[in-house]
């Protein structure tokens, strides 16, 4: 009893944790306009806000298994929760572009690490159950953003339109996170990890061609969230929306996104066939992209819905991904890393890309062909990638 208590306490821990590992991104999409005005700024520079994060989040994921051996599950992800939680304080007090700029670089970084740590937390606690962990640790990410994306335009306006105290609010979700996880990771919880320990004698991933392939798969699911999440509001915006009703479009997308952020996850316990619900998620996506691409003011809402759904679905399998070519927590902590050191490179890159892009255009239509393209990227690395290994049981 003691035992499922604790499981439960920890998963509950999990959550609140991952709903952590989104808000200083997606608070921004919401606002994007409106800062851009304030702070004078081009479309390129104001997705550098978005962009530097999810870059750091792939370039300092392989710091995982240093900061692992270092402090410790429970240590170490207190430290990092606590790093977001303040910087995402003290932007309350920021009006200018380069403070924002060095807040979203250092949050990014601790998000970074704690990713392939919760991974292999996850394959080390629950391995017969990890679809469902995945399930509850990607629903936390989704409900984050939703409640971000969907929430931060309207304190914006009850705070008098001061978007610094509407970004600077999401850092109480960090203060509760710190808090339950410090309860759930009971000393007799958390294994130390020695350095000759991490010195693992499994082969590096940076040397086989499947980890390779599921870091594309990671890259593209992670550039089309990013660039959904970052420029959706905006192309909304572009086609007459207020803020709020901009806001509103994200909300839609991120509640669909939670939705199957539930369901997949359960589904995959009774039909564990990987490639079948990655291929069904990009089929609802690509009808999203095609609404987008009508221009039709009205067809941007079932795009969101259908495109939200793509997002839940295919966010959890990029996660199963690695730990489904893993035998222990250490390996996945290695495999996750790298997965997500290239994944969020480019999840950084391509909305700083339709940027540019928007910036030469001056309208969304490219943004719209980007986000096909990255579609279609996933079809192709999904048929390259052994069925066998998208077979097996979560």
């Amino acid at each position: 009893m003691n035992s499922q208590k604790s499981m439960t306490s920890l998963l509950l821990a999990i959550f609140l944790i991952a709903l952590n590992l989104r808000p200083a991104v997606t608070s921004i999409g919401p606002l994007l306009e409106t800062i851009k005005k304030d702070l004078h700024l081009s479309n390129s520079e104001v997705s550098l806000l978005t962009a530097v994060p999810v870059i750091c989040m792939g370039l300092f994921a392989p710091l995982a298994v240093h900061w692992l051996n270092k402090f410790g599950q429970k240590r170490g992800i207190s430290l990092l929760i606590g790093v977001i939680g303040i910087l995402t304080l003290v932007r309350v007090w920021l009006h200018d572009y380069v403070s924002l700029l060095i807040t979203a670089f250092v949050i990014g970084v601790a998000i970074a690490i704690i990713g392939p740590i919760i991974s292999s937390l996850i394959k080390e606690k629950f391995p017969t159950r990890m679809a469902s962990a995945i399930g509850i640790y990607s629903l936390g990410m989704g409900a984050g953003a939703t409640l971000s994306a969907g929430l931060t335009g309207v304190l914006y306006v009850w705070v008098g339109e001061r978007w610094e105290f509407a970004l600077a609010f999401w850092s109480t979700l960090a203060l509760l996170a710190y808090l339950v996880w410090f309860v759930a990771m009971k000393p007799q919880h958390e294994r130390a990890v020695a350095t000759e320990q991490q010195q693992a004698t499994f082969r590096s991933p940076w040397t086989n061609r499947r980890a390779w392939l599921i870091l594309l798969f990671f890259g593209f699911q992670a550039s089309l969230f990013f660039s959904l999440t970052t420029w959706l509001a905006s192309a909304a915006s572009e086609l007459g929306f207020s803020v709020i009703e901009a806001g509103s479009v994200i909300s839609v997308l991120t509640v669909s996104q939670i939705l199957a952020n539930i369901c997949i996850p359960l589904l995959l316990e009774k039909f564990p066939n990987r490639s079948f619900w990655i291929y069904f998620s990009l089929f609802i996506g690509t009808i999203g992209v095609v609404l987008l691409i009508t221009g039709n003011v009205v067809l941007i809402w079932p795009a969101s819905i259908l495109l939200g759904f793509t997002l839940g679905g295919l966010f959890p399998l990029a996660l199963l991904l690695p730990l489904d070519e893993t035998t222990d927590a250490k390996e996945a902590n290695a495999w996750t890393a790298m997965v997500q050191t290239g994944g969020f490179i480019m999840g950084g890159l391509v909305p700083l890309a339709i940027g540019i892009l928007y910036d030469f255009s001056g309208t969304h239509q490219m943004t719209y062909y980007v986000l096909l393209v990255l579609i279609v990227g996933m079809f192709v690395v999904t048929l390259l990638l052994n069925k066998k290994a998208l077979h097996v049981q979560g």
